[in-house]
């Protein structure tokens, strides 16, 4: 079914709110629904005198459900291939463990971060900045489409509505209120997603930032937001553990075991208390390694049994093994 043939509904923020849409629009026929504030998101009531007076959704999920488990992914329009592609992956990653993606149906980051839900078999809301029959961009009618199919179609505006910059610019402060956070995938010095996360931080929601290359125009907004108080994420993992609940933690990052790893601290310190590239006495070793000459020796001892060390003389020195591993996981002296 066409998207401005199928059914939609006015959502109120208060009752009164509904007197003002009952006159339909004309050729809408009945095609309005009128809910009831059962339905309405109580988190954009931390927008007062600037909230919506209501909403006009297309779909049938029950969007206050929706939004509270949800995160904003917006981004630059003319984004590069490394800004779509993070934005699929976030998409697709939060989708997997049951969050709602909202984003604004726009080109670029946009359209990326609603595929890679819809791909992933997931929920995502779009919230556009004319009425929901009017799909904006025009390129992106069909994946619009397919939003009010499996997801949600939102705006403010009453059907029959047109987009312009300010129409945008109040549109991004219901996606910031909507959600539990913004993430920021991809954005110049200049960008309206900016003004999204900006929101987010008046808010009191979770700012957040993909970085990008350092010689990339189009992730030095993103850099901006970093270097004041958004927080830095690379995966889905590490934005959950943000936005959701107690316990939802990103797995702990480490770099690959060594062998040394193993060992057990003593020893290891003595290890790492060894010149890399000369024979040390066992007095110098000791002191380095912070316990005594006697116990050094012991654990020299023991690391020679396990080809860490070698003796030469009344002194000992790193083998070829030792040194291929402390400078895999310590500093070289």
């Amino acid at each position: 079914m066409p998207l401005w043939c199928s059914r939609q509904r006015f959502v109120p923020s208060r009752r009164r709110s509904v007197d003002a849409v009952s006159a339909r629009p004309e050729g809408f026929g009945n095609t309005l629904e009128l809910d009831t504030e059962a339905e309405w998101p109580g988190q954009l009531d931390d927008l007062g005198d600037a909230r919506p007076l209501g909403l006009w959704v297309r779909g049938t999920a029950d969007l206050r459900l929706w939004a509270l488990r949800s995160v904003a992914l917006v981004g630059a329009r003319a984004c590069t291939e490394y800004g779509a592609f993070m934005a699929a992956t976030l998409a697709a990653g939060l989708a997997e463990k049951g969050w709602i993606v909202v984003s604004g149906g726009a080109y670029g980051i946009d359209g990326a971060a609603h595929r890679g839900v819809l791909g992933a078999g997931g929920a995502t809301v779009a919230v556009l900045a004319c009425g929901v029959d009017r799909p904006y961009p025009r390129g992106h009618a069909g994946l619009i489409g397919r939003i009010a199919e499996q997801g949600l179609v939102v705006g403010e505006l009453p059907p029959g509505e047109h987009p312009t910059p300010s129409r945008f610019i109040l549109r991004n402060r219901v996606i910031a209120a909507l959600t539990r956070g913004t993430v920021v995938v991809e954005a110049a010095l200049r960008s309206g997603s900016l003004v999204t996360a900006r929101a987010a931080r008046r808010l009191g929601r979770h700012t957040i930032g993909v970085p990008g290359p350092a010689t990339s125009g189009l992730s030095a907004g993103v850099h901006e937001l970093l270097r004041q108080d958004a927080v830095l994420v690379t995966d889905a993992d590490e934005i959950v553990e943000l936005v959701g609940d107690m316990g939802e933690l990103a797995p702990e990052r480490r770099g690959p075991v060594l062998p040394r790893d193993l060992l057990d601290p003593a020893v290891r310190q003595v290890l790492a208390a060894l010149p890399a590239r000369r024979a040390a006495r066992p007095d110098d070793i000791a002191r380095t390694a912070q316990t005594t000459p006697d116990d050094a020796i012991a654990k020299l001892y023991e690391l020679r049994a396990l080809g860490y060390v070698e003796r030469h003389g009344d002194r000992w020195k790193l083998t070829r093994q030792a040194m291929i591993s402390v400078r895999g996981g310590a500093d070289v002296r």
